[in-house]
């Protein structure tokens, strides 16, 4: 276990999780954000990935499993991202569409939050989120980020615009 929360604890993601994974990357809706629906091999290279930012970084996105019934909630965690060419730790967070609206996303996003100051002691947390997700926004915000500045990314063809969220650690509403 990295973090609990009051609902969730977070943990390494596993091949166990692979159904799970699927379930939330193939799916377009949810994947909005990206663009697409990620085929097999995306799936199975994100897996990859956040295993490969454990060995690397020491953190990646982890999974989200409910404390009361062991299911899989969803994914959230801290991640080295670029933003206005600086390199950033990001909370990021994905959840499949059957847990939205249900506060699982902000309490995973707080907990990564404490996890980052406290344990990782990084002085500052990020969100990218692209301009149309306002869902996301909304979790950054009341995750006690402030927009911080904007910028494009090219992703699939697609000019994404991005807002940049963050929290630093001494910021006066992080220590409320």
């Amino acid at each position: 276990m990295i973090y609990q929360t009051k609902r969730l604890l977070a943990r390494p993601l596993t091949a166990a999780d692979l159904p799970d994974l699927r379930t939330t990357l193939m799916d377009a809706t949810t994947m909005t954000a990206y663009a697409h629906g990620f085929s097999e091999a995306e799936v199975q290279a994100w897996l990859a990935n956040q295993q490969r930012r454990y060995q690397v970084d020491g953190f990646g996105l982890w999974a989200l499993i409910s404390r009361d019934d062991g299911r899989f909630i969803g994914q959230c965690g801290l991640t080295w991202q670029q933003f206005a060419d600086q390199p950033v730790v990001e909370i990021g967070y994905l959840l499949p569409r059957e847990n939205w609206h249900q506060g699982y996303a902000i309490e995973a996003a707080q907990g990564a939050k404490k996890y980052a100051f406290e344990t990782l002691k990084v002085p500052e947390v990020w969100s990218i989120i692209r301009d149309n997700n306002y869902a996301s926004m909304n979790v950054a915000i009341r995750n006690g980020m402030l927009v911080r500045g904007c910028q494009i990314k090219h992703y699939y063809g697609l000019t994404m615009p991005h807002l940049g969220f963050s929290v630093r650690q001494n910021d006066l509403i992080y220590n409320l």
